[in-house]
């Protein structure tokens, strides 16, 4: 195949992207198992720097994980029910309940962390704990996957298929069961991606949230290259792709496979 000259520039784009891309996170992923980054790979190489991340932040990272599933689940929960409440009664008043769920992504996270400090900064208990965290992640999140659903379910005739299954006999229950979800799975899905993403990853609104003793995953990398050897924080980040990259493109697998079963 004869290569164009716009085609050339296409190719040459591309791989000075990747490279913009690849090479600062392969840079840091190998500082992290060098034992001197100043010295470069003729130091060695050794997995002692990853060691004492676990040490130090083993708990961190049990608690990021387990604070995407809770905030997964509890999108899911709101979400999904809240799109099809939406898809269903198309409208201005639809329209506005919509832009007011997706009123989060506009305020920054600084600020959102802010005005739940105002609100329940005096409740101690609820102040301290790792719901406190969830709840903003919650609030944060929330729209992609009402929006992600909502996607889904506007293309499809769901008026005719919910009274399809209405003539059968099935309730309001057994039709969102067996109609709605189903039907809605591609969204629901790339919707799930995308909270689980967001809550691993998000920083500005957690460090407001957190305490000393409830640190994410972003917050304790920013607390190691802050106050750590420059291996120890580059072996967090290895720590953090090891993590969430099989978690990403496991769910992106889902994700396709749903779309192709849909389809």
């Amino acid at each position: 195949m004869k290569l164009t000259l716009p085609k050339m520039l296409q190719i040459a784009v591309t791989f000075v992207t990747c490279a913009f891309l690849l090479v600062p996170t392969l840079q840091s992923v190998l500082a992290g198992v060098t034992v001197n980054y100043f010295k470069g790979v003729s130091s060695g190489l050794t997995l002692k720097w990853i060691g004492r991340v676990w040490e130090l932040y083993a708990d961190s990272i049990f608690l990021s994980i387990w604070l995407a599933i809770a905030c997964l689940v509890c999108t899911l929960i709101i979400g999904v029910p809240a799109a099809y409440g939406l898809a269903r009664r198309p409208g201005w008043v639809s329209r506005v309940l919509e832009e007011f769920i997706s009123l989060p992504l506009a305020i920054p996270g600084l600020a959102l962390a802010l005005a739940l400090l105002q609100l329940y900064g005096s409740m101690k208990g609820f102040r301290t704990s790792w719901t406190f965290i969830l709840a903003g992640h919650v609030l944060y999140t929330l729209p992609f996957m009402v929006r992600s659903v909502l996607a889904v379910l506007s293309v499809i005739d769901l008026k005719t298929l919910e009274e399809g299954a209405a003539s059968l006999g099935a309730g309001p229950w057994r039709r969102f069961c067996d109609i709605v979800v189903p039907n809605a799975m591609p969204g629901i899905l790339a919707g799930a991606l995308t909270v689980v993403t967001l809550s691993i990853g998000e920083f500005n609104l957690t460090w407001m949230l957190h305490t000393p003793y409830l640190k994410t995953l972003p917050v304790g990398l920013a607390d190691s290259y802050a106050s750590m050897r420059l291996e120890v924080a580059s072996a967090y980040t290895l720590v953090f792709f090891v993590i969430i990259v099989p978690l990403l493109m496991a769910m992106q697998w889902a994700s396709n496979r749903a779309q192709r079963i849909a389809q």
